[in-house]
């Protein structure tokens, strides 16, 4: 049973959490690296009504002209499932166009519209200052030890499956 709250001791108060333990670990830094990542990625999408996602496979698809459903899901390492409900919003807004592949009637070769390769221009543009400002304080050398450092844990996980 729960003691009341006037029995309740105040120096046993946590008054500030303390996660020094787990800041140690390069994982929960990452993730709370990612936590601000994501969150500021997501202001600096609205006005251009992308979220993460969106703007991931969009980005992707104008890089990749006729790729296919399943080659885009793999990029993104989503499931296909998921995946359209995202292709299905950039098709909506007139974004991409789904071309059934002549050799394989069941898939299909995503292509960005004009509208698809401005939006993502645009999209760029406002990424890149976004990342500019969250790198501030870091030298040339500095971003790309951090990068290579990402791309080798990323390679890690890829050679232990």
């Amino acid at each position: 049973m729960k003691k009341p709250a006037a029995d309740i001791e105040t120096e046993d108060t946590v008054v500030h959490v303390n996660d020094r333990t787990l800041r140690s670990f390069h994982g929960y830094q990452m993730k709370r690296t990612f936590n601000v990542i994501q969150s500021d990625l997501s202001r600096t999408l609205k006005p251009l009504e992308l979220r993460m996602l969106t703007y991931t496979a969009l980005v992707l698809i104008v890089d990749n002209p006729g790729l296919r459903q399943s080659q885009l899901a793999e990029a993104m390492d989503i499931e296909r499932p998921n995946l359209v409900v995202i292709v299905d919003e950039l098709e909506r807004r007139g974004l991409v166009l789904r071309d059934r592949l002549p050799n394989d009637r069941r898939a299909y070769a995503l292509k960005a519209t004009a509208a698809g390769h401005d939006l993502c221009k645009q999209a760029l543009s406002v990424v890149a200052a976004h990342e500019t400002a969250l790198l501030k304080g870091l030298g040339p050398d500095e971003k790309a030890v951090a990068l290579k450092v990402l791309q080798v844990i990323e390679a890690n996980r890829q050679r232990d499956r």
